[in-house]
């Protein structure tokens, strides 16, 4: 699986990548579970902050999330905080997802990011409880 994430990050780095095959080649690295991805979909979504390249952080935190499920939240939500010129309609969904999948793990989870020393960080965590069932 690995080789397939290095070639999504090269297809995510090239500008001339057909868009429908990386968004089916991030699909099928979402599909495969693999949680051994995560340090390094972590990592290459801190990269895709870096360089402001909201494409890269759109497709990397969908596979993130579909992969880490809600202990993702805190890394989804930090890269959700950064202002990058993009709506983030995807990533919005993937975090909403993610908390409906979950929502006792999903409020654990976001309970502590509400106190976060970023209120960027702080608000997207209040923002994302507000997805979670009222019972």
């Amino acid at each position: 699986m690995t080789d397939l994430l290095t070639r999504l990050t090269e297809m995510l780095d090239d500008l001339d990548a057909d868009v429908d095959e990386t968004i089916d080649l991030a699909d099928e690295i979402a599909a495969s579970g693999d949680a051994a991805l995560l340090p390094r979909l972590q990592a290459e979504l801190d990269r895709a902050l870096a360089e402001q390249n909201a494409y890269a952080r759109e497709l990397l935190g969908g596979v993130l999330a579909a992969i880490g499920g809600p202990d993702a939240l805190p890394a989804l939500l930090r890269a959700s905080s950064v202002d990058l010129g993009d709506d983030q309609d995807a990533l919005a969904t993937e975090i909403v997802d993610v908390v409906r999948s979950d929502p006792a793990r999903s409020r654990t989870v976001l309970g502590p990011l509400t106190e976060d020393d970023d209120l960027a960080v702080a608000n997207r965590a209040e923002w994302a409880l507000r997805f979670l069932p009222t019972d």
